[in-house]
């Protein structure tokens, strides 16, 4: 399949295994692991959902998919191969988005006093993020599709998005504060800039679990779905406002320029992270098993 070969409305692009190969040229775009893709050529629009067979989480291999898919996204518009403006992702997993950070990894990493890993980790996810704010630097929105909780970096990676639509009772939280460490993959300089210094470090903080409602009286989710009909309010979403879609990546691209976010900061934040991670006592660690392993008896459940 060509770029040029896109008559595959609403057509899944990854139901083949991921190829392992050295250059992006020498593979098909938008085939992976641990991401299903599909083009809808009507609403112009890239649906992805994270398909992990572990515990859905942010690992190393599911980070690498995440560079991949962004780059052929940019090359897909470039290219003009593929009409695409609007990018939306979501989770396959039942009534989770996504648990996070690779909770496991960290343990690993702070008992080998490896600074540089945990560094290594961080660096990857906000650049991830940071590129996912800025759309890619092509005409595109990005939307996410909330139809289970995010926690902790689950919850930061929604806070990069244009636009999120969630699900009515789906649940986020920001858990860190509980084991000692603070969230340092983008929620301080994402809710700093729209709710404020004071408000970000209360929800830090706090510890607390929020409701999509309440979070969409705070203004971080943008529309409000029932229960399993998440996808049909995203396509109404996108219908209703694909006119104006030159207009929206304007205001988003204004929004950006009134409210910059350097990734310089997020990768500060994140050595920040890196030593406060390292401060982390047995008790700690122990902490983020008993909550790593609830998370696992709740998903097994």
């Amino acid at each position: 399949m060509t770029l040029q070969q896109h008559a595959y409305d609403t057509t899944r692009l990854s139901d083949q295994p991921e190829k392992k190969t050295k250059s992006p040229r020498d593979r098909e775009l938008f085939v992976y692991q641990d991401l299903e893709t599909e083009v809808d050529v009507e609403l112009e629009t890239l649906w992805t959902y994270m398909n992990q067979k572990v515990r859905p989480s942010f690992n190393p291999e599911l980070l690498v998919q995440f560079g991949t898919w962004q780059d052929d996204i940019d090359e897909a518009v470039t290219a003009g191969g593929l009409p695409i403006k609007y990018v939306v992702l979501g989770s396959r997993f039942p009534g989770v988005f996504s648990l996070g950070g690779d909770l496991d990894l960290f343990a690993a990493h702070i008992r080998n006093g490896n600074r540089e890993a945990l560094r290594r980790y961080g660096h990857a996810c906000v650049e991830i993020l940071h590129r996912n704010m800025l759309s890619l630097g092509q005409p595109i929105v990005t939307i996410a599709l909330v139809e289970g909780d995010a926690l902790g970096g689950g919850f930061e990676a929604l806070l990069s998005f244009n636009v999120v639509i969630a699900e009515r009772g789906t649940k986020f939280g920001l858990p860190e504060t509980l084991f000692g460490l603070f969230p340092g993959m983008g929620a301080h300089c994402f809710l700093s800039r729209r709710l404020g210094a004071a408000r970000a470090e209360q929800m830090i903080l706090s510890g607390k679990t929020y409701s999509a409602e309440e979070l969409y009286d705070l203004g971080i989710i943008h529309g409000l779905a029932d229960p399993g009909q998440g996808r049909a309010e995203v396509e109404n979403y996108i219908r209703q406002n694909r006119r104006r879609h030159a207009g929206h990546c304007a205001i988003y691209e204004a929004s950006r320029a009134v409210h910059p976010l350097d990734l310089a900061e997020l990768q500060t934040v994140v050595d920040l992270w890196a030593d406060a991670a390292l401060r982390l006592s047995e008790g700690d660690l122990k902490l983020m098993r008993r909550l790593v392993n609830a998370q696992t008896r709740l998903l097994a459940a």
